[in-house]
């Protein structure tokens, strides 16, 4: 339960961010790049903060993460940082600059765990059920009923 509560927060704050981050970039006064700089900027302290009140007050994660070995800080480095933070996130603001919020959200946000439940199932080899094959079929059909002209 505490997982779907969590999630749900989430989504609940990337909506209401992206909303805020369209009708910005919609002045045509700040572009996509400026404002995942100043989103990022922005939420380095906090998730600093965080960082630090996870290890060290409620000692919730690990504290010394950097003898995780090579290739998990490699896995850490380029998938979290380079690919899911930096080039999926150039090309979701791109995509909001010029496209509409209500269609580039679903694409982008439902598509993220058709695409993470496949590979799960390939390169973690988490079981694959009927259940997982039709929600990636709803999915993906949520987003072409959702998003299609």
């Amino acid at each position: 339960m505490k997982a779907i509560l969590l999630a749900t927060a989430a989504g609940l704050c990337w909506g209401i961010g992206e909303l805020f981050t369209k009708s910005v970039l919609h002045t045509h006064k700040v572009g996509p790049v400026t404002a995942i700089a100043v989103r990022s900027t922005v939420a380095l302290p906090v998730l600093w903060l965080a960082y630090y009140i996870a290890v060290h007050v409620s000692r919730a994660e690990p504290a010394d993460w950097r003898t995780a070995g090579t290739p998990t800080l490699l896995k850490l480095t380029l998938g979290s940082g380079l690919i899911a933070g930096a080039a999926a996130m150039i090309c979701f603001y791109a995509a909001l600059n010029v496209g509409e919020i209500s269609r580039v959200k679903p694409i982008a946000f439902a598509l993220a765990p058709a695409v993470a439940s496949l590979l799960a199932i390939v390169v973690l080899h988490e079981p694959f059920t009927a259940r997982k094959a039709f929600g990636i079929a709803a999915i993906l059909l949520g987003v072409l009923l959702l998003t299609g002209k």
